[in-house]
Formats: structure tokens, C-alpha cells, sequence
């Protein structure tokens, strides 16, 4: 009896400009296979820029400071949580992601993902807005949210893939987008730059 050997992976078709364990698993759902390249750039915003001309600029950043580091087309990707027209970023501590999440407590706010693809046509970008809609979240909530370690590091305070989910009364637009990759958008960008989805199936 042979023992059997497991497949090789696929050879990645596409550089992924971000250590987001998130934006990786949602490419490999779709079947693209990627080499991760996290990039570092300054992330403040600039006096007078639109949330949407934020999150635009910076993925495009991103693509471009990741496409310095491989042959491969490389996507860059970024993520803002948006209320009454200011930017929720990462929170600072308990107290920073306490206030955040108040803040979106018992009503709706904007998210707004934008993703880039380098590759023979340049550069690519798309930008998607996606409504969220919250119910009542109480302090007691909030605190034992931030004590389960997972808003830490996430835009806004929360994680809608995550235990925020229970969060969330409604989403009018794309959850991919608010997870962090709107797919629709991001499969037609990476058609365009030749990479193919569903491990080639697709084109």
C-alpha cells in the first residue's frame, strides 16, 4: 500500500501587501493563491482628505511599496470605519475602543474598504461603502468585548466576522468589504491585471 503525499501548494499568482490574516483567507476562498509581502507606510490621514480619498490613497500605497518587492501583481488593500464623517481608526487602549464603540452604539455607520492591484494595466483601485447598522450595546458588553482581545487591532473597535457579530442588527452593501476585501470588486480588478480566480476556473 503507497503512502499517500500530500498535493503541492499552488505557486501564489499574486503578492498580498498586508500580514491581514483576514484579506489572505478571504483571497484563498476565492482561489487565489498568494505570497504575503506586508509593507509599512504612514497611515496618517491628510488635513482636508475624504474618508474615501484616505482609504483609496493608502491601498494604493500599499500596492505600490508591495510590488517593489516581487515580480508578482500585488494587491494593497485598506480599511476605515467612518461616523459623522470622522475616521475610527485602531483603538489606543480600553478606554479608546470603549468610546468607539459608544459611539456606534444603537445606530449606523459607514464602512469603507478600497483595495489596489498592481499589474500590466498599472494601477487599479475600486472603493466600497457599506452601511452597518448597530444595536444597543451596553458598557458591560464593551468591556468584556475588549477584554476577549479581538477589536484590538481593528478598525473601528470591531471585528463583523468575529464576536461582534452579535453586534450588528443590519448591513446594506458588501460584507466581504467591512471583513476587509470587497470580493466582487477585487475579482474584476485582478481579471483585468491577468490573475485568475478560482485556481484558474474563472478568467
Amino acid at each position: 500500500m503507497t503512502s499517500a503525499h500530500p498535493s503541492p501548494s499552488p505557486s501564489p499568482s499574486l503578492c498580498l501587501a498586508s500580514a491581514s490574516p483576514r484579506r489572505r483567507a478571504l483571497l484563498a476562498a476565492i482561489g487565489v493563491p498568494v505570497e504575503v509581502r506586508p509593507v509599512d507606510i504612514d497611515e496618517t490621514p491628510r488635513p482636508g482628505e475624504s474618508a474615501a480619498d484616505y482609504v483609496v490613497r493608502l491601498a494604493r500605497e500599499k500596492a505600490l511599496a508591495g510590488a517593489g518587492l516581487t515580480a508578482l501583481p500585488t494587491l494593497g488593500s485598506d480599511t476605515a470605519v467612518v461616523c459623522d464623517g470622522k475616521i475610527l481608526g485602531k483603538p489606543e487602549g480600553p478606554g479608546h475602543a470603549a468610546s468607539m464603540l459608544s459611539g456606534l452604539s444603537g445606530r449606523a455607520h459607514e464602512v469603507l474598504t478600497a483595495v489596489a492591484v498592481t499589474g500590466p494595466a498599472g494601477v487599479l483601485d475600486a472603493c466600497v461603502a457599506t452601511r452597518v447598522t448597530m444595536r444597543e450595546i451596553s458598557d458591560d458588553e464593551i468591556a468584556a468585548y475588549w477584554a476577549s482581545g479581538e477589536p484590538a487591532d481593528k478598525a473601528g473597535g470591531y471585528a463583523i466576522q468575529g464576536l461582534a457579530a452579535v453586534f450588528v442588527e443590519r448591513i446594506e452593501g458588501s460584507h466581504s468589504a467591512v471583513v476587509g476585501l470587497p470580493l466582487f470588486e477585487t475579482a474584476e480588478l485582478l481579471r483585468r491585471q491577468g490573475v485568475a480566480v478560482w485556481g484558474g476556473a474563472l478568467r
